[in-house]
């Protein structure tokens, strides 16, 4: 079965910046678009950023255009995650998701709800 797991959170300072990790494992890697999401305490899933099955086409929440980097290696079946200028606000479980598209797909959902894969996420912690 398709497995999905998120590695390389932590505690890090105001400024500072992460890689994140999501290694896919079961399936045909390549027939999925690959997102993250982030979950802080008492709030939605919210969608961060997703990168097409090729890594071409790539979208992302207005809250961190400039600062995230959605990639991915489909020869690793990996997607990351770089997280720069990290502020608290960004203080959550990020989870790795995917979605089954076909090759000539072109909505970009960011409703949790589409995708049909998920990691048990990474916390990610911004000190003050």
């Amino acid at each position: 079965q398709v497995q999905l797991v998120e590695s390389g959170g932590g505690l890090v300072e105001a400024g500072g910046s992460l890689t994140l990790s999501c290694v896919f494992s079961g399936g045909p890697f390549t027939n999925y678009a690959m997102a993250w999401f982030r979950q802080a305490p008492d709030k939605d899933r919210e969608f961060v950023a997703r990168t097409s099955r090729t890594g071409m086409v790539r979208s992302y929440a207005d809250s961190v255009k400039g600062r995230f980097t959605i990639s991915r290696d489909n020869a690793k079946g990996t997607v990351f995650l770089q997280v720069n200028s990290l502020n608290p606000e960004d203080t959550a479980v990020y989870y790795c998701a995917a979605d089954l598209v076909m090759p000539t797909a072109t909505l970009t959902p960011r409703d949790p709800n589409e995708y049909e894969y998920w990691g048990q996420g990474t916390q990610v912690t911004v000190s003050s």
